[in-house]
């Protein structure tokens, strides 16, 4: 039986394998796991003007690894479970209904933060860049369809034992697809656009990684030109009806640059290319004032709801996941003061002052108008979400890999070294799904009720 193997990078140094045997749902994720465990740097008082190539040797004479990304990335599966849980109980943790921050917002945007770090240490020495290129691809595909099998509609969710989708009606994108195409867009930017220049401050660390800043930049300025210059015109939609006769509801837009819920771009565009039986079918917005008299929870809707409440929005779309790219670039940054700065000093140095700018351009932002939101990935969401990330990191940097308290942290590092394993298990129920396949005479009697889920 093969073993549970972690990414490998394309120099052929292969990181270090768990004991964990391989199962059949995580073969198509292993690849993608972005844990290096082995070939990372660990900090300590070395000078950060080498060639990374002798830095790596000296990183490989230590055989230490970066403790604080399994511990980073452990904490956001911790957090995930926590308002997946709790988040019903207590809705203020829930994901914002529309506009604004709550504390599950910031779950997505930390996951992708993580792999670009990751990214960063997985290709900073490439031997052939077309065979790197085709191994990423392959990663992106396999953890994109596993996406489409855990949350494209395959599961029928809890307390219902069967499966199986209809294609015309399947979901297509997802927080795995997202992982999935940001993984894959910046794995291709580390393999094909790293300049040569010496890194010996933070400036020529800005030089050497030029290109994938460009990148970033350009996304933004395309997410912002499509989000507030697209046309936006009515639209009208079909809810089940009274008998086998559907109800079909008009949205009155004719419109540009709204960012409510009816009248988005973002919405319009997967629209147009998915078609609305294609995306999510519990819009975020149902929890907010006009669709829901027990907002910020979910409930009925009140007597004068307006006509788009029951309308199907995607909060893994097309649009919003170009910011999710540039997030996933952002952490990239990250990563290259690992492989660039050895000084623990440095590190810190190069990690708060852009994570202080990302969060003071978010709330500036905010202020003028750009409000914050995580169905559409606004860009003072990415900064703000960002800008946490590179903070919180920076801390567990500090507690773990400098302080060295790894004994308090063990239980979320091995949370990290197993994340996506726990997203797909839990996180996406696949987990209960199985087990309550066993019952006692009756479907209701079964293992999810002894232990108390059911």
């Amino acid at each position: 039986m093969g073993v549970y193997k972690l990414i490998k990078s394309d120099d052929g140094l292969a990181a270090a394998p768990s004991a964990e045997p391989n199962k059949l749902v995580l073969a198509a994720v292993d690849d993608v796991l972005l844990s290096p465990h082995r070939d990372i740097e660990a900090g300590g008082k070395h000078s950060h003007g080498a060639p990374p190539e002798k830095e790596a040797s000296a990183s490989g004479k230590r055989g230490q690894r970066l403790v604080s990304l399994d511990v980073f990335r452990g904490l956001t599966v911790a957090l995930m479970i926590f308002v997946d849980e709790a988040g019903s109980f207590f809705p203020a943790i829930n994901h914002s209904p529309w506009d604004g921050v709550a504390l599950a917002d910031f779950v997505m945007p930390f996951f992708l933060f993580i792999v670009g770090v990751a990214l960063a240490l997985t290709y900073k020495r490439v031997a052939n860049r077309a065979v790197a290129t085709r191994k990423a691809s392959l990663r992106a595909l396999k953890l994109f369809v596993v996406g489409l099998v855990v949350q494209g509609g395959y599961f029928h969710g809890l307390h219902n034992l069967t499966y199986g989708v209809d294609i015309l009606s399947m979901r297509w994108m997802g927080v795995l697809q997202r992982i999935a195409m940001a993984y894959l867009l910046v794995a291709i930017c580390e393999i094909w656009l790293k300049g040569d220049d010496v890194v010996d401050s933070g400036y020529s660390l800005v030089r050497r990684y030029r290109l994938q800043l460009l990148v970033g930049f350009i996304l933004t300025i395309m997410y912002m030109v499509l989000l507030y210059g697209s046309y936006v015109p009515d639209w009208e939609y079909q809810i089940p009806g009274p008998g086998s006769m559907p109800k079909t509801l008009s949205v009155k837009c004719g419109v540009r640059g709204d960012t409510g819920p009816a009248c988005n771009a973002v919405g319009m565009i997967d629209r147009k290319i998915f078609g609305i039986r294609h995306l999510h079918r519990r819009p975020v917005y149902e929890r907010t004032k006009q669709c829901s008299i027990n907002s910020p929870a979910s409930g009925p809707l009140p007597p004068d709801a307006p006509s788009w409440c029951q309308a199907r929005f995607d909060p893994e779309g097309l649009l919003s996941s170009v910011m999710a790219i540039v997030t996933c670039l952002i952490g990239l940054q990250f990563g290259h003061v690992i492989i660039h700065f050895k000084d623990h000093k440095d590190r810190i140095v190069q990690w708060m002052i852009p994570s202080f700018c990302l969060l003071a351009l978010a709330f500036s932002l905010d202020f003028f108008g750009l409000r914050m939101n995580k169905a559409l990935y606004t860009l003072s969401y990415t900064c703000a979400t960002a800008g946490a990330a590179g903070m919180l990191f920076t801390g567990v940097y500090v507690l773990v890999d400098v302080g060295g308290y790894r004994r308090p942290t063990s239980a979320m590092e091995w949370l990290g070294m197993h994340a996506l394993m726990i997203y797909i298990l839990i996180g996406c129920n696949v987990f209960p799904v199985l087990i309550q396949g066993f019952y006692w005479r009756d479907p209701r009697n079964n293992l999810l009720k002894v232990i108390g889920i059911s």
